[in-house]
């Protein structure tokens, strides 16, 4: 969506503290011997709270109210038994509907003491989102955050996901335009003022080849390399973007 009254921004504001809020709270969750499912309720509890609901659910049918993803599993996880463990990778994303708005946000959660490679491939996916939104303004190209995103990951030793990427959103989950993790020359749309788009690498250790699992959402790498994923929901300015997701 494009954002044209106080009443709109007001609104994608009002949807983008329930993914904060939530997203704090499930991250206090996880911790060694805790299932993906119990995070999930945690975080169920803080949107049923605000008075909204899981928008991945509504949109699509996701048989459960957050996306909780670990280790080489990508996106789209589906929460349930598996219990965390010390040393995980976990991502956690958040989508919801609040008043007829939507905001999205992930991060990811290193469970205790983590290795080296884990610590680094975190740390790239927030950087690189970080340089994504030094050229996030109205009148730039798409393709240029991608651009920015896939800059700072092969110089880390680490591969974009490109299957994966961002999108605009507002109104629904997925709206245009789309928003690669990489330097797409077919990007050549304009940000303008008021765009209201996530930004989000999805990033791995490996080759960053993937494949859909046998239920259907949860997206895995194909040679087992872990796995890193950072977004928020901004609104595109002249000057620095909204993050509406953020603190």
């Amino acid at each position: 969506m494009s954002i044209k009254t106080a009443g709109e921004l007001a609104g994608m504001r009002a949807a983008g503290l329930v993914v904060r809020r939530t997203l704090e709270a499930m991250k206090r969750a996880v911790r060694p011997g805790v299932t993906t499912g119990e995070v999930d309720k945690v975080g169920a509890k803080v949107i049923q709270e605000h008075g909204a609901r899981p928008a991945p659910a509504l949109v699509y049918g996701f048989p459960a109210v957050n996306l909780i993803s670990v280790n080489n599993e990508v996106v789209h996880g589906i929460p349930g038994a598996r219990k965390i463990r010390e040393g995980d990778l976990v991502k956690l994303d958040v989508t919801i509907e609040k008043d007829g708005f939507m905001a999205d946000a992930a991060m990811t959660v290193g469970v205790g003491k983590i290795s080296e490679e884990k610590s680094r491939l975190m740390a790239c996916a927030e950087r690189a989102f970080r340089n994504a939104m030094k050229v996030a303004r109205a009148g730039v190209r798409v393709a240029e955050i991608g651009g920015e995103i896939e800059r700072e990951v092969r110089r880390s030793g680490f591969s974009v996901i490109r299957e994966l990427g961002g999108h605009g959103i507002g109104r629904t989950i997925h709206e245009p335009p789309s928003v690669p993790n990489y330097l797409d020359r077919n990007a050549t749309e304009r940000l303008t003022e008021g765009l209201v788009i996530t930004v989000e690498p999805i990033i791995a250790a490996g080759s960053g080849k993937v494949f859909l699992r046998a239920d259907g959402w949860t997206v895995e790498t194909r040679d087992g390399g872990m796995s890193a994923h950072y977004e928020h929901t901004l609104v595109i300015t002249k000057d620095e973007p909204i993050l509406l997701t953020a603190a």
